[in-house]
């Protein structure tokens, strides 16, 4: 008698793996094709900051080990860019896992579009650097230290903007609120303009990391993935990254990450 094939759902990917997540080190088993597929660009309001924090993924970000290496990008000014590496790709998840390692991880994910507030390509990460400290001084004089990174991007209709994960309280978020478009207003010297920052809690509401850290760290990995979406084709296959999209041109830093998140404090903390 002839064997019957079950039949296949139909699907779009010839070939794919299931696996744990060693990203999260969730229970959940996730699903990824073996070659990523390169989705069309998405409209602006189906890719936006919104969308990256409501759009839960629990599966496998599928990174490697960080390489090894020195430091980042140097911030000169005639050092231009249009994708982010696999080596700064690597930093960054391994910076996002150390933050939560302390018990300082990301629960903000900010967008500030610099160039609708009238700051220019070369200067976005000045820009970036003096938000990131007024937001730091503003939660020290309130009794909490921070974690961050961020990533600049540049493309057609949205122009220079960075995207910020932060650690924020909850118990901070009030008054971070209503103090930032004064900051904006002190680093361009212009008045603030509606739609200008977008600040969203990473896990849909404040406080999710501590009352259900699973749905937290799900959150935060889609958000990792919206953030780390310009990257190389070379990084898209090694990274297994679920988004993206062509990389515009950036001048000076692509991407860093904040002192006691980065290589120096990471391998500090495995020696010790």
């Amino acid at each position: 008698m002839a064997r019957t094939r079950r039949k296949q759902p139909k699907s779009n990917e010839n070939s794919r793996l299931i696996e744990t997540s060693p990203f999260f080190k969730f229970v959940e088993v996730s699903i990824f094709p073996t070659q990523p597929k390169m989705p069309r660009n998405s409209p602006v309001a189906n890719i936006g900051t919104v969308f990256a924090i409501n759009n839960i993924t629990t599966g496998d970000v599928g990174f490697s080990p960080e390489p090894a290496g020195k430091g980042g990008p140097r911030n000169r000014a005639d050092r231009e860019s249009h994708v982010l590496k696999a080596t700064q790709i690597a930093n960054l998840v391994a910076s996002t896992r150390h933050a939560a390692l302390i018990g300082l991880p990301f629960t903000r994910m900010i967008t500030i579009h610099w160039e609708a507030a009238g700051v220019l390509l070369a200067d976005m990460v000045k820009a970036t650097g003096r938000y990131i400290d007024l937001l730091s001084k503003a939660l020290a004089r309130h009794g909490s230290a921070t974690a961050w990174l961020w990533v600049h991007e540049n493309g057609d209709g949205k122009g220079g903007h960075c995207h910020l994960l932060a650690h924020v309280p909850a118990r901070l978020v009030q008054i971070v609120t209503r103090l930032q478009k004064g900051w904006l207003r002190k680093i361009t010297g212009k008045p603030y303009k509606a739609g200008v920052i977008h600040s969203r809690p990473i896990g849909r509401r404040l406080g999710v990391e501590v009352g259900n850290p699973a749905l937290h760290a799900a959150n935060l990995e889609t958000v990792l993935h919206y953030v780390l979406k310009e990257a190389s084709l070379e990084s898209i296959v090694r990274f297994r990254l679920s988004r993206y999209e062509f990389g515009g041109c950036v001048i000076g830093k692509r991407c860093a990450t904040s002192q006691n998140i980065g290589r120096k404090a990471r391998l500090q903390l495995r020696e010790g």
